[in-house]
């Protein structure tokens, strides 16, 4: 809870893109502001600056700390008042005790500064990790573009691939992820050029960046081009098409490990970061999506309200007698919902979350809702150490199936 017993202005601020309307009230319930602002330093400051002179302490509250509510907080601060913000979910609570059914920016800015004046318990108080988890999300973001777009380039590989030469794409597709086929791909793109180069030149440049897999990779690519004698129409345009499409993806992977990179330096300056990362399956990306999505969990009564947030509370679809099984629902946040699809395979090398799945597929169910049983069982070992603050306890030995 925020101590405001030195605060002598509440403003409340409903922030938007080019401008926020403020609402500020005194200790008595004192309407002394209720204007729009523009969304610029210089406008906020001097509306702050007037604030602090006349009345002194300043509270100043949003309902969005992050995105279009992270400069009027910063402003805020550098003009010497206090910063606080209003979770959604308390906002539309008040909301709907306030009188009046219009949605305007100016009610809304008059909830936000009656909450802070009369109910600051309802106010959370920026900290380090609010700001930690704005840093990433847009880290998180900027990664998610990235990863659509190297999806988006090796389907355009794979697909030229498959049309010209089907069975080279058999061997190089699913490896277009490992930095020495793309390297391979930039230097020869079509099959005659790999053809051209020979198996010395193509080991010599795949050995550095794959010792393991060089001499078998090299023995697969002249197979698959030995079982393609025909020249399919078009081929040619590989050598100009392949090698830019390979640079490029070469390029995504190596902003996202620098992204990678940087996610990994916030996410140990965030309290919760140990809680997570301790779970199996949950690395650097997959917390920082957790923190993102759901922050400390705290705006989640249960874990079943995380659970249907997430998109992870298994639906029976059925008609008369007609039962078709479990399915994952449509709805949900789907960054959160891939995040933890993936989380649970990924920890299916843990002894309790292989043995949770093997109960699942024993009982008759399909890989995918095995795997979502246990991504759902997994929200609540979440949703339960973000509410306790606990590190993951490994078992000393596999659970019974």
């Amino acid at each position: 809870m925020i101590d405001t017993s030195e605060v002598q202005v509440f403003v409340g601020l409903d922030v938007g893109k080019s401008e926020h309307h403020a609402h500020a009230l005194t200790r008595a319930g004192k309407k002394v502001l209720d204007k729009r602002l523009p969304n610029t330093e210089p406008g906020l400051r001097a509306v702050f600056d007037k604030l602090t002179g006349k009345f002194g302490t300043v509270l100043v509250v949003v309902d969005q700390p992050a995105s279009i509510g992270a400069l009027p907080l910063t402003v805020a601060r550098a003009a010497g008042a206090l910063v606080a913000y209003l979770p959604g979910l308390a906002m539309r609570r008040l909301a709907d005790l306030h009188p009046g059914e219009a949605k305007t920016d100016a009610r809304d800015a008059e909830v936000i500064a009656q909450a802070a004046r009369s109910l600051p318990h309802t106010l959370r108080a920026i900290e380090t990790s609010d700001e930690i988890s704005a840093e990433l999300n847009v880290l998180v973001g900027f990664d998610q573009d990235l990863a659509a777009e190297a999806t988006r380039t090796s389907n355009r590989i794979r697909g030229l691939l498959t049309q010209f030469h089907p069975s080279l794409e058999r061997v190089l597709g699913p490896r277009l992820d490992h930095e020495a086929v793309t390297e391979l791909l930039q230097r020869f793109g079509s099959p005659q050029a790999l053809r051209q180069a020979g198996r010395r030149q193509i080991g010599a440049l795949l050995r550095p960046r794959a010792p393991r897999m060089a001499e078998r990779l090299t023995e697969e690519i002249f197979a698959a081009l030995d079982e393609q004698t025909v020249v399919v129409p078009g081929t040619g345009t590989l050598d100009l098409v392949i090698p830019s499409l390979a640079a490029s993806l070469a390029a995504v992977h190596t902003q996202r490990a620098a992204v990678a990179t940087q996610v990994e330096t916030l996410l140990e300056a965030h309290p919760l970061s140990a809680v997570l990362t301790s779970i199996p399956g949950v690395g650097a990306r997959t917390a920082a999506v957790l923190l993102v999505t759901i922050g400390d969990g705290t705006s989640f009564p249960t874990s079943a309200h995380l659970a249907s947030y997430a998109g992870l509370a298994p639906a029976t679809r059925s008609s008369g007698t007609s039962i078709r099984g479990e399915h994952a629902p449509r709805t949900g946040n789907r960054v959160l919902k891939r995040a933890m699809f993936l989380s649970a395979f990924a920890a299916l090398h843990d002894p309790r979350s292989r043995a949770y799945y093997d109960r699942q597929r024993a009982r008759g169910k399909t890989h995918t809702q095995a795997l979502l049983r246990l991504a759902r069982q997994r929200i609540n070992l979440i949703h339960a150490m973000l509410r306790d603050g606990t590190l993951y306890q490994h078992p000393t030995q596999p659970e019974a199936a």
